[in-house]
């Protein structure tokens, strides 16, 4: 019997470590009876996944990747940053700022949900005012109830950036607040407003100088501006292409606040340009946070680095802790099984707490859809309030930092980051990067590679790719308030299916039923099983209605068998060795009952001529573009 030692438990002690290169000679194995004979690195790399910007995760990572070309990740609170912008990071507020955003144009309605969030765990408020929210005029009104010298107020107000900040800025002296205790954001942010809507309007500029002057003088704890790389994440950018994008911006903000003077339209008294700590103070970042927990954690973490390497570059190394906003993805939101959401939210903010974003927006499931209802609301505050107070997220300072997949994802993004940023710099800055439509053009080209993707479900959306459900009840809201157009285009994953799904709808409200298909199952369950369930999520995926459950069939019966379910197309399913024997004369007989289309589930391999020339129209398998074959089965039932 082996007595423990007193000091721990080294269950481990006894065996041998395992090497590199005995875990490579297991994987061969692995890979052997797959098909793949590959032997060493080979091997390692066919477990490797690509990412965007020329990145790639590795199946396993050991300390040979933790050295970081790029420099240490120091330690939390001091430069590079990387580990967090203070020492204790969000351990010593208890957690993260729970920020919630408010865009109702009702003053009154607005200040309804407004005083709900901050009595039931909000610690801050994110108000889309003017043209995509409250009205100016309004603001008060939206605010009535508020303690502001309690509640910071980040501003969203786009083209009515001057005269939104300039009437907190009123509300905050008619209700007695000190100019110390006055915090949050007045939200300009020339940049993000001309991605918005493709106009770069100079008195922006003017204003942006003007508020930051202002602020950096009389409130030394508001800030005036924000980097906003949400545009660049939601027309499809990648993680480092938003990261390029934000200290492109960042750059150009700090150009324009240490010039002399601040332009027309700034206050009299503001004098000279700010120096470069000052602008630095001036200054928060808004990044997307997406269901990539991963690369989230890397995004935030290698922004600190890389904000912190401007800085340096400026000349004030010691003021280049980078305040972060977090804001849970729109991209990935879907609108059909809204529900899904709060599980994509919940490991978005994980991810951003884990990152060390200083505050998280999770956004409501129901975003997609409408302006959120008070449920939604509550869900959304009470994800952050789960992960700070339960699982006690917030108090570990960078919980990711050490990992060496962490460190080497970390460290990777942010050398494309920093490679694009020099692109864009190269180009004369952000705003003649946005002029000449080159910010534009490397976005969509991301996003059309990341569009095949999901056509070919490779990237899975659960709900709406994957498992949808037809009879699902539609959610429904009041509209949202229309956002900026002119610009960079919004983008959604789930735009194709909806566009499919869309379809469906509009012929069942016409007609009273679905378009429909026919699963001719060849053969007992345990050999179509498999292939009619994947063909069944596959035409849901296009609101197409598989009739009631799958029909076992042969050439002899499956033709009154596909009369007797009124579908307009087949799919015939089953196991490759049934194929062989029995899928040309099904097809046959699904051709000669009146089947515009017959599919066959599964590849064809070498017998696809057979199949071709017995009736089979098209194959679905995984990989195969599912949104064109979709579009295309659906134009032939012609369901418009």
């Amino acid at each position: 019997m082996t007595v423990l030692p007193d000091d721990g438990l080294p269950l481990a002690a006894e065996f041998p470590d395992a090497t590199h290169e005995q875990w490579q000679r297991l994987v061969e194995g692995v890979l052997r009876k797959s098909g793949k004979d590959v032997t060493g690195a080979a091997a390692e790399d066919a477990l490797s996944t690509s990412l965007d910007d020329g990145l790639t995760t590795r199946p396993l990572y050991t300390a040979d990747h933790a050295d970081s070309p790029s420099g240490t990740s120091g330690l939390p609170g001091f430069a590079p940053y990387t580990r967090g912008s203070s020492p204790a990071g969000t351990t010593a507020a208890g957690g993260w700022d729970v920020r919630q955003r408010h865009e109702r144009p009702d003053p009154a309605l607005a200040n309804e949900a407004v005083l709900a969030d901050l009595e039931n765990g909000v610690s801050s408020l994110w108000l889309a005012v003017g043209g995509a929210g409250v009205p100016v005029s309004g603001l008060e009104r939206a605010l009535d109830g508020v303690y502001l010298d309690l509640a910071p107020v980040a501003l969203d107000a786009g083209a009515d950036v001057d005269g939104a900040a300039r009437e907190l800025l009123r509300l905050y002296e008619a209700r007695g607040v000190a100019p110390e205790d006055a915090r949050g954001n007045l939200g300009a942010d020339p940049l993000g407003h001309a991605a918005r809507t493709g106009t770069h309007d100079p008195a922006l500029d003017a204003s942006a100088a003007a508020l930051a002057a202002l602020t950096s003088r009389q409130y030394p704890h508001l800030r005036a501006l924000v980097v906003d790389a949400l545009p660049y994440h939601e027309a499809g950018g990648s993680a480092a292409q938003e990261l390029g994008c934000s200290l492109a911006t960042g750059v150009a903000y700090l150009r324009a606040l240490t010039a002399a003077g601040t332009g027309p339209g700034a206050d009299s008294a503001s004098g000279p340009g700010l120096d470069i700590g000052a602008a630095l103070r001036q200054l928060e970042f808004r990044y997307a946070a997406t269901a990539d927990q991963f690369l989230t954690i890397a995004k935030l973490r290698a922004a600190r680095r890389l904000w912190a390497r401007v800085a340096e570059a400026c000349g004030a190394a010691g003021s280049g802790a980078q305040r972060q906003h977090a804001v849970t993805s729109s991209v990935m939101m879907t609108r059909r099984d809204p529900w899904v959401n709060m599980l994509r939210t919940t490991i978005a903010c994980m991810a951003a707490g884990v990152g060390g974003a200083d505050a998280v927006t999770v956004l409501p499931f129901d975003e997609a859809i409408g302006l959120p209802d008070a449920f939604a609301r509550r869900i959304a505050r009470n994800t952050s309030t789960i992960l700070i107070e339960e699982s006690h997220l917030s108090r570990v300072v960078d919980p990711a930092g050490g990992s060496w997949y962490v460190e080497r994802l970390t460290d990777e993004l942010a050398a494309a980051a920093w490679e694009w940023f020099q692109e864009i710099e190269k180009a004369g800055g952000q705003a003649d990067a946005l002029r000449s439509g080159l910010v534009a053009e490397r976005l969509a080209a991301t996003w059309e590679r990341r569009r095949t993707s999901l056509a070919r479900r490779r990237e899975p959306i659960t709900g709406v790719s994957e498992f949808p459900l037809l009879a699902e009840r539609a959610v429904d809201r009041d509209p949202a308030p229309a956002r900026p157009a002119g610009g960079l285009p919004r983008v959604r994953r789930d735009e194709a299916y909806e566009a499919l799904r869309a379809r469906s709808d509009a012929h069942l409200a016409a007609t009273g039923t679905r378009p429909r298909v026919f699963l001719a199952a060849l053969g007992p369950a345990a050999a179509h099983t498999g292939r009619v369930t994947f063909a069944a999520n596959l035409f849901q995926a296009g609101g197409i209605e598989p009739v009631h459950d799958p029909v076992t069939v042969d050439p002899d019966t499956v033709a009154d068998a596909f009369r007797a379910s009124g579908a307009p197309v087949a799919c015939v399913c089953s196991s490759d060795a049934l194929y062989a024997e029995q899928a040309a004369g099904v097809a046959a007989a699904l051709k000669e009952a009146g089947a515009r289309t017959v599919f066959l589930a599964g590849r064809p391999g070498e017998a696809e001529e057979t199949y071709r020339s017995a009736g089979v129209d098209e194959f679905v398998f995984a990989g195969s573009d599912a949104v064109a074959t979709l579009t295309s089965v659906l134009d032939r039932m012609e369901v418009k």
